[in-house]
């Protein structure tokens, strides 16, 4: 393994006029600080720290001025000092929240002052897909960030450190013998695709199929699925709590403590996955892709439930992440009825418990089957019909029409 750092590249997407005052008033405080902290000669953090804590500035820029400032007396030999320099966040600053049902899928959290954030739809750089992805997954640290204004529009550039295989150890470990002849042995090319369903009464639920059919080696992570849900039951009922108390802070730091327990179990349950799929020949993880879901899927509870209740994207980005470092390619298929469709003759069925599905048709052989299993079944199915494509060649309209009004989490409330 190997550590690479890499600059991920993020366009804010047309912040309103309100967004844009604060990002400028931001800018303008920041460089103001900078001057100042310049201009006395500050050469150690804690000279910086005296100057630069008089302005309204988040801590977090606060704290990477203090970094910054002493710096730029080795680079800068003249008393003069440019006023385009961007402004700088700590690793601590930025926050990234995942809307994959959206046109617009990425958003940011970028501190404005003390207790006032700004919550703004972010478009990636695609080739980086996977990087922002390890980030989201807590897979990859992210480092400082960089915020500034070129033409009129506004970025960020984003520090990102992570491990990857040694590629050429990769490729050696993973050539395909030879046969008798010499030659690379071609067979086995034709992929095991793996049903990826996530959903409540299983958190993660894996299986492939046999010639015939039916599901080989299903595997669920339930119990998974029931701590998860007793952790963001006490979350929601604490917050409500404290948030009826007035202890807002509180209620951020006890949910961020329920959080960490909550993402142990994504790690820990999409390794597992991998693995899994590791121990299939020829294998390819087949997840929903939710970039249907905005195009031609009426919002429900129950796809509401997934999309915002249960990380959904976290544990789509984690999976992805992680097979990506095994060298285990991953597809995705549009999710329409995957849930509500019968696995063996394709009708629509209901579901009389969470984890039970019920074909409609009498003349099946099913009857009720384990709802999770159905629905990976039914993923395995839509990528042999050749539905699939793979998630790193994905194209299509990514316009800001209505992504950055659907379902983005919120600015923070304070007083401005």
């Amino acid at each position: 393994m190997i550590e690479l750092t890499k600059t991920l590249e993020l366009k804010l997407v047309d912040p309103n006029v309100h967004k844009r005052q604060k990002l400028r008033e931001t800018r303008d405080a920041y460089r103001q600080a900078l001057q100042a902290a310049f201009a006395v000669g500050c050469d150690t953090q804690s000279a910086a720290n005296d100057v630069v804590v008089e302005y309204d500035l988040s801590g977090y820029a606060k704290n990477a001025l203090k970094k910054y400032v002493p710096q730029l007396h080795n680079s800068y030999d003249a008393d003069e000092l440019h006023d385009d320099h961007p402004v700088r966040f700590t690793n601590e600053g930025l926050q990234l929240d995942h809307q994959p049902q959206n046109a617009i899928e990425w958003y940011v959290k970028i501190p404005h002052h003390e207790d006032y954030h700004l919550w703004i739809p972010a478009r990636a750089n695609p080739d980086q897909r996977e990087w922002l992805e390890a980030v989201y997954a807590d897979d990859a640290e992210m480092g400082e960030s960089r915020l500034f204004e070129r033409d009129g529009t506004w970025y960020l550039h984003v520090t990102a450190t992570r491990e990857v295989e040694d590629q050429s150890e990769a490729s050696a470990d993973k050539r395909t013998p030879p046969d008798e002849s010499g030659e690379p042995c071609l067979a086995g090319l034709d992929r095991t695709p793996i049903g990826v369903d996530i959903g409540e009464a299983s958190l993660v639920t894996v299986c492939h199929r046999d010639e015939s059919g039916s599901p080989v080696r299903p595997r669920l992570w339930a119990d998974d699925g029931k701590a998860v849900r007793r952790l963001r039951k006490t979350y929601f009922t604490a917050k409500r709590r404290l948030q009826q108390r007035g202890s807002e802070r509180i209620a951020e730091s006890y949910g961020d403590s329920l959080w960490d327990q909550i993402d142990d179990v994504f790690h820990r349950v999409t390794r597992e996955v991998v693995e899994y799929a590791e121990s299939v020949e020829n294998p390819v993880l087949v997840l929903e892709d939710l970039t249907y879901i905005r195009e031609n899927m009426d919002y429900g509870e129950y796809m509401n439930r997934r999309l915002h209740g249960w990380g959904f994207a976290k544990l789509h980005a984690q999976i992805r992440y992680k097979a990506a470092e095994k060298g285990i390619p991953v597809e995705t298929v549009n999710p329409r009825n995957t849930s509500k469709a019968c696995h063996a003759c394709g009708e629509h069925g209901y579901r009389p418990r969470q984890a039970t599905f019920k074909c409609s048709n009498d003349g099946c052989w099913v009857g009720e089957y384990q709802a999770d299993i159905n629905g990976a079944m039914n993923i395995i199915y839509r990528y042999l019909s050749g539905e699939s494509q793979s998630r790193e060649d994905m194209t299509g309209d990514d316009s800001a029409e209505d992504g950055a009004s659907l379902t983005g989490p919120q600015d923070s409330q304070a007083e401005c």
